[in-house]
């Protein structure tokens, strides 16, 4: 597995988040699911491989207070925290990595698990059971998982790394019998480059 730590800090240093592949101007796919969901504004919503992403500005900016933002990279969360400026205080901040967690395996548990483009990066069986292993530790009774990753129709590489892609059996599958599935749905991302990548978009729910 290559040093992900390394290859995401090159690669949030180095770019221009905007022109970035993943980049996303609207996050409104996630944010439709995740007012679906119908939280309070104190619920725990921890957004995992957050990277630089705008939903942490719409989160905050919508009166959320218990928002999380984690990353494997600390110049991804540099970049946000920059972008946010002196909203940046009204967000937890966890430097991380979802397959050898440290800091995430002490926090309280969570009423969402929001993950945009994080899972499809682990590739080997181990990094994935773990990346599960974790997320069924911290999610609620009654909370929520969103998930989005490339579907089985989308590209087999992103910045120039392997990628492992889904389909919902597949998703469904990985949860188990105790998450839900609420909704799913495919959607066609534009990249910054005018490029598309298909995406599955899919919400569950712990019961």
């Amino acid at each position: 597995m290559p040093d992900l730590k390394k290859h995401w800090n090159k690669a949030y240093s180095n770019n221009d988040i905007t022109k970035l592949g993943w980049y996303e101007e609207d996050p409104n796919p996630s944010l439709q699911l995740i007012q679906k969901c119908k939280f309070s504004q104190d619920a725990r919503l921890l957004n995992v491989g957050v990277g630089a992403s705008s939903l942490i500005d719409e989160l905050v900016n919508l009166g959320y207070k218990n928002v999380i933002a984690s990353d494997i990279s600390d110049a991804a969360l540099e970049k946000l925290q920059a972008r946010l400026g002196i909203k940046k205080d009204k967000v937890q901040w966890i430097v991380d990595d979802l397959t050898n967690p440290a800091k995430l395996s002490e926090i309280d548990a969570v009423d969402l698990w929001h993950d945009r483009a994080v899972l499809h990066f682990f590739t080997e069986e181990k990094d994935q059971d773990r990346y599960f292993s974790l997320l069924k530790r911290k999610v609620k009774q009654n909370g929520f998982v969103l998930i989005s990753t490339f579907n089985t129709e989308g590209a087999t590489k992103c910045s120039g790394l392997q990628v492992h892609r889904y389909n919902k059996s597949m998703l469904v599958d990985k949860l188990g019998a105790n998450f839900k599935l609420v909704e799913y749905f495919n959607y066609t991302y534009t990249m910054p480059s005018g490029d598309t990548r298909p995406y599955i978009y899919t919400i569950f729910k712990r019961i």
